[in-house]
């Protein structure tokens, strides 16, 4: 006999291993806790900040225009003063953050406290 017998054709590998799935589950549970988890938290906050949005805030829209809220049109539109004057609508998905919170009710609610 010339030829050498293959070993490797004696080993049963037509068998399932669970082994053989574990590394795509650690793949798949890295990526939920850097990525997808952190990433639904951020847009949840975001969705919280344009429902939470009001008279006198002081905003930032995707564009990077930087206006103050006039008047809630609708649920969807805002009416923005961006410069003096100058009043543009502007939906309300398109605004990226919250610039700085009004303070209209603090106001008056010290000019309540000062009157008693």
């Amino acid at each position: 006999m010339f030829i050498s017998p293959a070993y490797a054709q004696g080993a049963g590998g037509g068998g399932f291993d669970i082994m053989t799935l574990l590394p795509l589950v650690l793949i798949f549970v890295v990526f939920y806790f850097l990525l997808i988890r952190p990433q639904q938290k951020k847009a949840k906050d975001h969705r919280a900040m344009l429902g939470k949005l009001q008279r006198g805030d002081k905003i930032v829209t995707n564009g990077g225009i930087v206006g103050q809220i006039r008047k809630v049109v609708s649920e969807n539109e805002l009416d923005l003063e961006i410069a003096k004057g100058v009043r543009v609508r502007v939906v309300r998905s398109m605004i990226s953050t919250l610039y700085a919170r009004s303070d209209d009710r603090d106001d008056e609610g010290k000019a309540a406290n000062e009157n008693k």
